[in-house]
């Protein structure tokens, strides 16, 4: 892994005090004991330590995020703009050199929700529009009706979707990120940019499948320290995907940066694989030099 390319991470956020206040969208529909009484996040059996947990009490989330990034050569992290007063919004304001603002889309919301993308997108010129189908409420599935027109609005606007697929960490149903559902999104939508998020597990072989299918179709490595990157995607990106494959962390929800920089260096990515991987890719699906 080399040193200096300054990494753009297109998944990283800021601690909250009340992890469970924040999370509430998420455990309102989960059904299961822990889920609803003991865990604070809501994937938190699948990782060992939470930073989220440890880093909520120790002052401005903002300067938080930006100290860790600063120490592991982060130098831009993609971010939730969320609402005036919210960490997205405050770093969005005064750091826009460190942090490019995104948006989230609820399907649920109707044209409200097109409307909202419109107005996040001019106000604080938005780069992405995030979206999690297993977590949204009643679910709605990658491919289903209710999302087309934010996969047409994005079009229209030259702006990428990151969506979750595959099994949800939390105890959710998965039947609406089954990775085979994107086929049918890319066939309807060429123009589309369509980046996965947190891994596309159990169907990697598939996914890679899809991309070499589609050529609007990226993954990124959301939620995986780079210890369990699966061994099929490092393979694609050090054969025809190199050009595909985007680095995204976990911090502060899963996944300290520590963690994921220090097992970094040992993912067997060839040589040309890497500035893409950690910079490059990132800078072209936003649209950013």
């Amino acid at each position: 892994m080399p040193s200096g390319i300054g990494i753009i991470d297109t998944m990283i956020g800021f601690p909250h005090e009340n992890m469970a206040e924040t999370y509430a969208f998420i455990t309102k529909q989960t059904k299961d004991r822990e889920s609803k009484e003991q865990f604070e996040f809501p994937a938190e059996y699948m990782f060992k330590h939470v930073p989220e947990r440890a880093l909520a009490k120790e002052g401005d989330p903002v300067s938080v995020t930006l100290r860790e990034m600063d120490l592991w050569g982060i130098e831009r992290g993609l971010v939730g703009v969320g609402h005036v007063g919210t960490s997205g919004h405050d770093a969005v304001k005064k750091h826009p050199d460190r942090f490019i603002p995104s948006t989230n889309f609820d399907p649920n919301e109707g044209m409200d929700a097109i409307r909202k993308l419109v107005r996040e997108y001019e106000e604080y010129g938005v780069r992405a529009v995030g979206c999690f189908p297993a977590g949204t409420f009643p679910q709605v599935a990658i491919n289903d009706k209710k999302m087309y027109p934010l996969y047409s609005k994005c079009v229209e606007l030259g702006i990428p979707v990151f969506c979750c697929a595959g099994v949800p960490g939390p105890r959710l149903k998965m039947d609406p990120q089954r990775v085979e559902l994107i086929d049918e999104v890319m066939f309807d939508f060429p123009e589309l940019v369509f980046v996965t998020r947190h891994g596309c597990e159990p169907w990697t072989d598939l996914a890679w499948k899809l991309m070499l299918k589609w050529p609007n179709l990226y993954y990124s490595t959301s939620a995986f320290a780079p210890k369990y990157y699966p061994k099929n995607i490092v393979e694609y990106a050090n054969t025809r995907g190199a050009d595909k494959i985007i680095y995204a962390g976990y911090f502060p929800m899963g996944l300290s940066l520590e963690r994921i920089m220090t097992d970094m260096p040992h993912v067997p990515f060839r040589d040309d694989v890497w500035p893409k991987f950690l910079r490059e890719n990132a800078l072209k699906v936003l649209g950013l030099k």
